[in-house]
This record gives structure tokens, C-alpha cells and sequence, in this order.
């Protein structure tokens, strides 16, 4: 199988030659591996590990005094004004948001007045090309993002008020997720028009899960944040497309409406977080839902050995993917202090499984 066919039979919930895969990694985790491998590429580290999935998307070309979409790669006032700045440990510099540019806004009138970034600041035109690119050798599973409605609002309002919003100023709340999640379809939607078919998955994404439990009540997710998410589901898969879904935690209470909006593929599975161990998933949502991920980032794969690595690899191959619909990887970026043979370990031990 090639690697199209590989993640679309998987996301069919039927058993391809393989488990599909996905490498996702931090920067400088990412340059370690290629400096211990001697490869000159991050794509060149994709085929190493035998990864399935691309990933494409608009283009910045606004004003020059932002950084960009988004500050969470490298910093600085991004095209929604929020500011990002890094902070860093002894392995890492992750970018987290210092300011919150709508925590003042107290009226609807104060939301329509501030400064929204133009959808002409993201270039689309670039996509059939760098697809075709990207598929020369073999198909690849092509995936494109839509952005982050709920991350985004909070982002912009500040974490504990827009969770305030959502309960005491239910107006402000929704004013503001319905602002960003039309803008995430829009220029989606331009992305696909400008992609001429090239694209197999549709991504969203917004963490809604702790360690613990969910950030807010099912009840208030279905009631003040479903619609928005569904929004940003249900015309992709009207269009024939594949949707993926990333939030990380526990998220096993409203797994059923997810699969009743039409989300293929839950991304990532966290270990250690309540309801979402892989048995439990697959008993209840099993052949429904395909799962993603689920390798320990926290425990296993930074102080386990490369024996229990392999063994846990096999596990979850087994049991999330005991009816195809399973994606190998890391729960979430794997980071550096992880030993280079344990994350060696991770990729050839899926990659050479055979259903």
C-alpha cells in the first residue's frame, strides 16, 4: 500500500498492511534525530520513519508587523494581535500567550470594533503545487488545518474569563467563537478551492480535556461549544473529505458526539488521563471512531526502556487498531530528553508490524 491508501483504509476501520504513521516532534527534538541519523531534512527524517501524513496550509502575507498566523512556533504579536514569548527550560523554548488584547471588552460593540485580521493575509495559492510536490513518489495522506475557535477566544480574552464568558456574558462568548470559527471556515474553504482536490483530511482543533477530566461540563461543551465545532466538521464532510480532531486529556464524555458530528480520527490518545485508556476506548467506540496515538510522552518514553517501548507500541497497535482505524504515534510532540533509541524504537517497531 502507499501511503494514501494506508490512512484512508485505517480511517475506514478496516486493517491495511500497516498501521499508518505520524511523526510529530519539537524543533529540537527534530534536529537531534536528523543529526544522529545524518539527514539533511525534516522530510528526510519523514521517510525514515516511514510517516504518512503531510501537512499543508495558507500562507502568511499580511503586514510585516506581525509574525505571522500564529506566534506559537516562534514568537511575537501574531495576526490576531496576541503576543507570544518564549519560555524555556533546560531542554526546550515552548511560546506561551503574555497578553490577552479583548480581556478588556465588555460589549459586543467592543468585539466589532477591534482590529480582525483580513483573509487576504493568507495566501492559498501555492497549494496544488507544494501538494503535487509532496505526492511525486508516492501519495501521501494530505492534511489541512482549519485553526483553533475555542484556543483562539480564550487566547484572545485570557483562559479564566473567556471560561467566565461562557456562563456569565453568553452573548460575548458566542459573538466571539462565531467571529473566529467563520473565519477558520472561510479561508479553509478557500484552501480546498485553491488545493483542486489535493487534500484527504480536514483538522480542527482545540483542547477541551485535563489530565483530570474535561475543562468545562459536557453539558456546557454541548451547549456553547459543539455548534462552533461542528461548524468546522460537518460541510467538510459533506465534501467527501476525512476529519480529524486534535485535544489532548480526557475526553471519553463526549466521544459519542463526536462520532455523531462525523469526526474520523481522535487525535491523540493521552495515556493517563481518566476514561481514555486503550481498552476502554476500543470496547466502547471501537470501529466508529479511528484512534491516534497514545505512546506516553510523560512517563514511558522519556524513562523507559527501548523493550517496554516496543511492548507498549505492540499493545496499542493491538488493541486501538484490533479493527484497522488505529494511527501510530507519540501523544503528543515528542520532546528532546526523550532517548533517540526509545523514539527509533516507537516508528520501526509499527513500521514493520504486519496486520
Amino acid at each position: 500500500m502507499d501511503s494514501r491508501e494506508r490512512v484512508m483504509t485505517a480511517l475506514a476501520h478496516r486493517r491495511p498492511d500497516r498501521p499508518p504513521l505520524n511523526y510529530f516532534g519539537t524543533s529540537e527534538t527534530t534536529r537531534m534525530l536528523m543529526e544522529h541519523l545524518r539527514l539533511g531534512s525534516h522530510e528526510e527524517l519523514l521517510r525514515y520513519f516511514g510517516a504518512d501524513f503531510r501537512y499543508v496550509g495558507p500562507r502568511y502575507v499580511g503586514p510585516s508587523r506581525f509574525c505571522g498566523s500564529s506566534g506559537y512556533d516562534g514568537g511575537g504579536e501574531d495576526m490576531w494581535g496576541v503576543v507570544w514569548s518564549p519560555v524555556k527550560n533546560e531542554f526546550c523554548t515552548y511560546y506561551e500567550v503574555v497578553n490577552r488584547p479583548l480581556a478588556g471588552a465588555r460589549t459586543i460593540r467592543d468585539l466589532e470594533a477591534y482590529a480582525w485580521p483580513s483573509l487576504d493575509w493568507l495566501a492559498v495559492d501555492h497549494l496544488a503545487e507544494q501538494i503535487r510536490t509532496l505526492n511525486r513518489d508516492e501519495p501521501k495522506a494530505i492534511v489541512l488545518p482549519t485553526g483553533s475557535f475555542f484556543e483562539m477566544a480564550w487566547y484572545l480574552r485570557g483562559f479564566e474569563q473567556f471560561l467566565a464568558d461562557l456562563v456569565e456574558e453568553p452573548e460575548l462568548a458566542e459573538w466571539l467563537l462565531q467571529k473566529i470559527t467563520q473565519f477558520c471556515k472561510a479561508i479553509t474553504l478557500r484552501a480546498l478551492e485553491a488545493a483542486g482536490g489535493g487534500v484527504d483530511i480536514v483538522w480542527s482543533s482545540s483542547d477541551v480535556g485535563m489530565q483530570s477530566g474535561m475543562m468545562v461540563s459536557p453539558d456546557l461543551w454541548r451547549e456553547k461549544l459543539k455548534p462552533f465545532h461542528r461548524e468546522l466538521v460537518e460541510p467538510f464532510k459533506k465534501l467527501g473529505l476525512k476529519t480529524r480532531y486534535h485535544t489532548d486529556g480526557s475526553v471519553e464524555p463526549i466521544i459519542e458526539d463526536f462520532i455523531g458530528m462525523g469526526i474520523d480520527l481522535l487525535d491523540p490518545i493521552q495515556p493517563h488521563t481518566l476514561g481514555m485508556d486503550p481498552e476502554n476506548l476500543n470496547a466502547r467506540f471501537g470501529g466508529r471512531i479511528s484512534f491516534y496515538g497514545g505512546m506516553d510522552t510523560q512517563h514511558l518514553l522519556p524513562y523507559g526502556t527501548v523493550a517496554e517501548v516496543e511492548s507498549e507500541m505492540l499493545r496499542l497497535i493491538r488493541v486501538l487498531g484490533a479493527n484497522g482505524g488505529y494511527v501510530a504515534a507519540a501523544s503528543n510532540a515528542v520532546q528532546p530528553d526523550v532517548p533517540v533509541e526509545n523514539i527509533l524504537a516507537l516508528y520501526r517497531t509499527a513500521r514493520e508490524y504486519r496486520y
